[in-house]
């Protein structure tokens, strides 16, 4: 026996009716979640595209050189001046070495 029902509602953000469909609501009972969706699927991308700050593209890459082996990397930030910056080899050796209180 369904327990939903589909429901029309308003986008918070353009005004324009969406459904919420029956499937839709299951999945947000099954998560515990208790708000109905505001925005219709249009504006949810249009917002998730303008959080990212990138257009929903590929994150911007920084050419660096690896401070364990001398290898030119790129990593996914900008360093902080004063603290290491490895290439992934070196992040991951680091990583599985039991954990000191120095980082250097």
């Amino acid at each position: 026996m369904d327990t939903f029902n589909d429901k029309t509602l308003n986008c918070a953000d353009c005004g324009g009716e969406f459904t919420f469909t029956k499937n839709e609501q299951s999945f947000y009972s099954e998560r515990g979640f208790t708000n109905e969706p505001k925005r219709c699927k249009n504006c949810r991308d249009k917002r998730k595209t303008a959080r990212d700050g990138n257009g929903g593209g590929q994150r911007a890459m920084v050419s660096v050189t690896c401070d364990s082996c001398g290898v030119a990397t790129e990593v996914p930030f900008t360093p902080v001046s004063g603290k290491p910056v490895y290439c992934r080899e070196c992040y991951n050796q680091r990583r599985q070495q039991p954990r000191s209180n120095n980082w250097a």
